[in-house]
């Protein structure tokens, strides 16, 4: 496969026009290896260098990620490919560089930066499923979250793909499924 720039580097270009074609150039791969979904791309607005998974993201800005990461989908959409924006919300938010545990936003944080470029997508593209993240918010799991999963995603925007939780990211599968995830990766 061929290798192209972090997604760090994608966002500092600043250039939909250049990762809407990346995007494409991976879709065709994506085809070519018979594979029909990516768990791609990261929609975190990353706010602590820390954090160990900065360079997956587009970058600090909300509005930036949301235009950088909804050319990335328009691009591997047109390909006849899923996307799963990732990792819904609040994961670039890590206390101390931590991502596991309560992230410690608020309701305002989390809308008018988090969830963002989250909004966006829904909005305009339209992805198949979403990959929530490892965090808890507001004491809350955000694989349990009912004002996350229902409210927000599907009350509010109106998502009606598939939920997929991150590597391991439910310890409770009945009460995941029960506020909307649909997959527990890795799971049987």
């Amino acid at each position: 496969a061929t290798i192209f720039p972090q997604s760090l580097s994608m966002g500092a270009t600043f250039n939909r026009e250049l990762t809407e074609k990346v995007a494409m150039a991976i879709g065709d791969e994506t085809l070519s290896a018979n594979t029909k979904q990516a768990w791609s791309p990261v929609l975190d607005v990353a706010q602590d260098p820390r954090w160990g998974r900065c360079e997956e993201t587009y970058g600090e800005d909300p509005v930036l990620v949301s235009q950088i990461g909804g050319a990335w989908i328009k691009g591997y959409q047109s390909k006849g490919l899923w996307t799963t924006p990732k990792h819904f919300g609040g994961h670039g938010a890590p206390l101390g560089g931590r991502d596991s545990h309560d992230i410690g936003l608020n309701e305002r944080e989390m809308r008018e930066v988090h969830l963002v470029p989250f909004r966006h997508v829904m909005r305009n593209y339209h992805p198949e499923s979403l990959m929530m993240a490892y965090s808890d918010y507001m004491g809350v799991p955000i694989a349990k979250s009912t004002e996350l999963l229902q409210q927000v995603l599907r009350q509010e925007w109106g998502f009606d793909g598939f939920v997929v939780s991150d590597w391991g990211g439910s310890n409770d599968h009945a009460l995941g499924v029960k506020n909307g995830s649909h997959l527990e990766m890795p799971g049987t």
